[in-house]
């Protein structure tokens, strides 16, 4: 009898993008290399976004399906951002047609990579190298895409179908936003005083900081700063976590379950400073020093750390958006119909980060390759049933607490206790006597 040779299949998360590789498996959740995607249990979840295994299909990489010769003639499309959500335009458009011309411009070199993974990636050793999938000039050599690296977009004009940039003016016919959105500094954080991961380049820097261990402060302890916080603390740092709020995840779940994931973070070993506003951050000889407004005994005291990162949300850079007459706002983004996803100038679409649907940000990376899809068939003008905005599933990173949600999350509300015992907290939120969300979490201790 002999042995059969099966090489290793890659697989992709058809919700975010996320490529599940046969020959590395995912050893930290469990999987060791060489695992085969048919053995892996049906209940297993993405470690991006968190759907199931039967949201995967089959992938290839790009470099191994072949393209058409590029025409450089006329105008076509032009995407501006080659983050998660350019990319996955680029994808779609590729996919649907070998010959539409296709531009990217972005301000870095577009090398493809998963920002989810910047938050969990320290206490993993993996370095910059390791995270890029892809670099931005192979991407888009083998995709037929002209891609202006480097460059910055300085104004849009709308009439004439121009963009002025920093490489020179690029006409379009269709014009693609996925400029993402950027970290929100507060007032009193001078924000070249902080770190952030946010982007690929800051995170290398950021990493390269951190080859012996340091005492670290987050300022946010939003999804972001709770799952930065246990990396860095698996890393081999002391992290003191720092927020306004009494509990984490304070915009998103009520109290009971805050002190849920609380207790688990602290129990790894994250100091906790909440309540707690930022009056300022200032660098001395030694390291930084962080004067905090404690918010119950309205006393401000300082404390000292090596180096600071700030994870306080996002916000849209409203420079191009006001500009080119676009409906927006900086907090929520560029407005975008719902099914199109067209912008209210015509022939401009946006994507990602940057935009909200009926007042509200789209910050989770799910929804991404479905709204490319969606993008593409209105440039083509192919017929397609039009783009459904639905919240994705909110899925904690951190391995000392398991945190799910679905629906519309928010820490105000009527939620109702499922479930509430060591080890399991089910929740429901509901309005007008109906589910509009749901939380689970796994792991942590009842308060008592």
């Amino acid at each position: 009898m002999t042995n059969t040779y099966f090489p290793p299949k890659k697989f992709i998360c058809c919700a975010c993008g996320h490529i599940y590789d046969e020959a590395l498996g995912e050893p930290d959740n469990g999987l060791p290399a060489g695992t085969r995607f048919e053995d892996v249990l049906d209940d297993w979840q993405c470690s991006l976004c968190g759907v199931k295994k039967s949201n995967f299909e089959p992938y290839e990489d790009p470099q191994n399906t072949p393209t058409t010769a590029f025409n450089h003639a006329g105008r076509g499309v032009v995407i501006v951002g080659a983050g998660l959500a350019g990319w996955a335009v680029a994808d779609a458009l590729r996919a649907l047609d070998k010959d539409v011309i296709i531009t990217m411009i972005t301000a870095d070199g577009g090398d493809r990579y998963h920002k989810p993974m910047l938050s969990v990636a320290i206490s993993q050793g993996k370095t910059r190298t390791d995270l890029v999938r892809m670099t931005g000039e192979k991407s888009a050599t083998d995709n037929a895409i002209t891609l202006l690296a480097h460059t910055h977009v300085t104004h849009i004009d709308t009439h004439a179908k121009v963009l002025s940039t920093t490489w020179g003016d690029v006409v379009y016919d269709k014009l693609v936003l996925a400029i993402g959105a950027n970290p929100a500094y507060p007032p009193s954080i001078n924000k070249d005083l902080v770190w952030h991961v946010n982007h690929l380049d800051e995170f290398h820097n950021l990493q390269l900081r951190l080859s012996t261990p340091k005492n670290i402060a987050i300022v946010g302890a939003g999804m972001i700063g709770v799952e930065l916080a246990e990396d860095l603390i698996s890393a081999g740092h002391t992290v003191a976590l720092i927020d306004v709020n009494p509990y984490p995840l304070s915009a998103l779940l009520p109290k009971i379950a805050g002190e849920r994931i609380l207790s688990a973070i602290c129990n790894k070993g994250v100091t906790w400073l909440g309540f707690s506003m930022v009056k300022s951050i200032s660098k001395t000889k030694m390291n930084y020093e962080i004067c905090l407004f404690d918010r119950k005994s309205e006393t401000t005291t300082p404390y000292h750390f090596d180096e600071v990162v700030i994870a306080t949300g996002l916000s849209v850079d409203e420079q191009l958006p006001t500009q080119a007459g676009l409906i927006f706002d900086k907090q929520t983004g560029i407005a975008v119909n719902e099914q199109t996803l067209q912008t209210s100038v015509s022939d401009i679409y946006a994507l990602g980060d940057c935009i909200s649907i009926d007042g509200v940000p789209c910050r989770y990376v799910a929804p991404h390759r479905l709204q490319a899809t969606t993008i593409a068939h209105e440039i083509l003008g192919l017929p397609h049933a039009g783009y459904v905005h639905k919240p994705p599933m909110i899925r904690l990173k951190n391995k000392c607490i398991n945190v799910t949600a679905n629906g519309n999350p928010a820490s105000v509300g009527d939620w109702q206790v499922i479930k509430n015992e060591d080890g399991e907290l089910s929740l429901e939120l509901l309005r007008d006597n109906e589910v509009v969300a749901k939380a689970l979490i796994k792991g942590g201790f009842m308060q008592l």
